[in-house]
């Protein structure tokens, strides 16, 4: 007889490795380090309103006898029957104080050790730093900074003896005036003694990719040629003709290609035909990747449509208001190469590649800007056909002291951060890590766009240094400051109020309590009336001790011991005060609302700097709509600071990366064990001094 059985279904697992490479087997689901063990658990999340396994009702470990204490001051014991369990929990109250009284007694008679020793973070001191992130990167860089570090990544045959920066051109077209031919002369010496104008077009002006192909290319040359003899030269450089066949000329010809148009003595567009429209003709070439590089570099410009025979000499102001669309941009550029508005160098690069990063290239419409991780852009020119993905940073290092070498493998982002590395003093790569974008990416989360807190790149100052870049996008950074987020409970936080003599005799009233009624009975025997007085100063003691405990515990917080605490949801001030102190009683506000920290934060408009109440109520209304489930309250108890975010999962490290507008930029990011990777979820600006109370670590991977 044949049993009938449910399929077996195999789970997925992921495979992460420790600090001693011991391999450790586990589900997808999200997981984090122990920054007191370095053992990588599964994350357990306190949540508002707790859904699925993951997640558990918020909780604490503030001092239970501050916690007795205020119930019964908030609970009256004459209303009803919560007389019998007000007796109960008072009765427990009390011996919470006799344990206390006869552990002190222990430590001092017979040196007894009472600690615990379960592994938890159950000691309570300010030890003056958070607790720190216990996971370095462990892997191999695909490109490193420093040529003393080992880098995966595959050099082409020739590519390390391209030169960094050229004079003239590899190979220009010149005119033989005995023969009257146009022949490709590579001779040096000749080259650097002749005058060239270089050509600039689009190539669907040019030819169109078919069967026709050469005989149209043929065609534009022998226009290009009457054009040039026109302007009075006999030489000129055009890629379609001047790039070189082997893969080291092609390197060479494409990295020195701003040279080129630098050392030109004019540049010729050459436009598609007026008869399909001027303006079309200029929005074409204007919003291709190569254009803009090679008219902000040359010298001077002048245009011509292919189905007329005038040349006519163009500014870049007339070019600006002619070829290009985002005119407050490219605009600012354009003042800035004339002399007319310099920019600081920084600004005009940051300007120069949001402008190229939109425009078009063979297999990306002009205008689309498709996310960082994705490029995978081929030039429509012969210098990049079907070789070069990273073509955009090929067209924007032309503007770079220090350039990179061509190489097929990479993509936009290996690109840009090996440009970057090149160029230290820029430090684009460093600052894109403190911003936050308004999408972040699923791989790459380090690269931004723009910014949420409406900053520029200029705008930050980095406190962090690129290492290098792995083989799967991932930057690798150093000098980092990271310290580790607490998610699954509220701990009992060390904390000092202000001093205060009275507090500090009412507080130790309470322990009085106990030993007095024990003298009282002790001595009844022997003094009646001295044993019943210490009998009922001992009761009055124990009936008057939960107000007089609260009392104690009471007073503005002077420094508290710093911790990272995460909660899925919405908190308001009062619930966090009453889980991290015991909800003691006084008129000092213990937690504040940040004034310009986060995504939801709203200033105050009064005399005094501060965060607004309203955010709360903010913050609430978009946990209620499409970000429901994506809201997340942290406290930082160095500061005495909240801050609502919104994040796709719990970030459970807190990364320390850089300041802008007077504060610090610090990166809130979930962990990736299988790929010892870290994911940028949200960015706050937080004060830079608490950085100094977080532990610098070694090298992290965002990836």
């Amino acid at each position: 007889m044949m049993r009938w059985k449910l399929p077996v279904t195999q789970q997925e697992t992921i495979t992460c490795y420790d600090d001693l490479g011991n391999p450790k087997t586990h589900g997808p689901e999200q997981r984090y380090v122990s920054p007191t063990t370095g053992i990588c658990r599964k994350l357990v999340v306190q949540a508002v309103t707790p859904f699925g396994k993951s997640e558990v009702a918020i909780s604490n470990h503030t001092n239970q006898a501050s916690k007795i204490a205020i119930w019964l001051l908030a609970n009256s014991p004459i209303r009803g029957w919560i007389i019998f369990k007000w007796i109960v929990v008072w009765f427990w109250f009390t011996l919470k104080l006799l344990w206390t009284v006869l552990w002190l007694l222990a430590q001092y008679f017979f040196l007894i050790d009472l600690a615990d020793d379960t592994g938890e973070d159950t000691d309570v001191y300010n030890t003056g730093y958070y607790k720190s992130y216990a996971r370095g990167f462990q892997g191999q860089l695909w490109a490193a900074r420093s040529s003393m570090e080992h880098s995966s990544r595959i050099i082409e045959e020739g590519e390390m003896d391209i030169p960094t920066h050229t004079l003239y051109p590899r190979l220009l077209i010149i005119r033989d005036p005995i023969r009257n031919e146009w022949i490709p002369c590579a001779d040096h010496d000749i080259i650097i003694r002749t005058k060239f104008i270089a050509i600039s077009y689009r190539a669907v002006d040019a030819f169109t990719r078919g069967p026709d192909q050469e005989t149209e290319k043929a065609q534009f040359t022998e226009e290009v040629r009457a054009a040039v003899l026109g302007q009075k030269y006999d030489a000129y450089w055009l890629d379609l003709e001047c790039i070189g066949e082997t893969p080291s000329e092609k390197n060479r010809d494409l990295y020195c290609m701003a040279d080129v148009y630098r050392g030109a003595e004019l540049t010729l567009i050459m436009l598609g035909k007026s008869a399909a429209g001027e303006n079309e003709c200029w929005r074409g070439w204007g919003e291709r990747v190569w254009t803009m590089p090679e008219a902000l570099l040359s010298p001077r410009l002048c245009y011509k449509f292919r189905d007329r025979d005038v040349v006519t000499p163009l500014s870049l102001f007339e070019l600006a208001n002619l070829a290009y669309t985002n005119y407050d941009v490219e605009q600012a550029i354009i003042n800035a190469y004339s002399g007319k508005d310099p920019l600081e160098r920084l600004e005009r690069l940051t300007l120069l590649k949001s402008a190229i990063w939109r425009r078009g290239t063979a297999a990306l419409a002009p205008g689309v800007a498709p996310p960082p991780p994705k490029l995978d852009a081929i030039g429509e020119k012969s210098v990049t056909s079907g070789a070069y993905k990273a073509e955009r940073v090929y067209a924007l290092m032309g503007f770079f002291e220090h350039r990179i070498q061509p190489n097929r493998s990479e993509d936009d982002l290996h690109a840009l951060v090996r440009l970057s590395m090149a160029n230290d003093n820029d430090r684009i790569a460093e600052r894109m890590v403190s911003m936050l974008p308004s999408t972040i990416t699923k791989s790459a989360c380090w690269y931004a766009d723009d910014d949420f807190y409406n900053a520029k790149l200029w705008d930050i100052q980095p406190e962090i240094q690129v290492a290098g870049i792995t083989e799967n996008g991932a930057l690798v950074v150093d000098g980092c400051r990271a310290a580790a987020i607490r998610w699954k409970d509220f701990p009992e936080v060390a904390f000092v109020t202000t001093d205060s003599l009275r507090r500090t005799i009412i507080g130790f009233v309470p322990y009085l309590s106990w030993p007095t009624l024990i003298i009282g009975i002790g001595i009844l025997m022997i003094s009646r009336v001295g044993g019943i007085t210490l009998i009922v100063i001992g009761l009055v003691l124990l009936i008057m001790s939960p107000r007089l405990f609260v009392f104690s515990q009471s007073g503005r917080i002077v420094s508290a011991q710093p911790w990272f605490i995460g909660v899925k949801g919405v908190l308001s001030i009062k619930e966090v005060e009453k889980h991290l102190y015991g909800g003691a009683r006084g008129h000092f506000p213990r937690m504040y609302f940040t004034p310009s920290g986060s995504q939801f934060s709203i200033p105050e408009r009064g005399m005094e700097r501060g965060g607004s109440l309203r955010q709360y109520d903010y913050a609430k209304l978009a946990d209620s709509g499409p970000d429901a489930g994506h809201i997340f309250t942290l406290i930082d108890t160095c500061s005495s600071t909240m801050y609502y975010f919104r994040a796709e999962r719990p970030p459970t490290v807190c990364i320390f990366t850089g300041r802008e507008g007077g504060l610090g930029r610090f990166v809130l990011c979930s962990e990736k064990c299988g790929i010892n990777e870290l994911h940028k979820e949200s960015v706050l600006r937080m004060p830079t001094e608490i950085s100094q109370k977080m532990e610098l670590c070694g090298w992290l991977a965002l990836g």
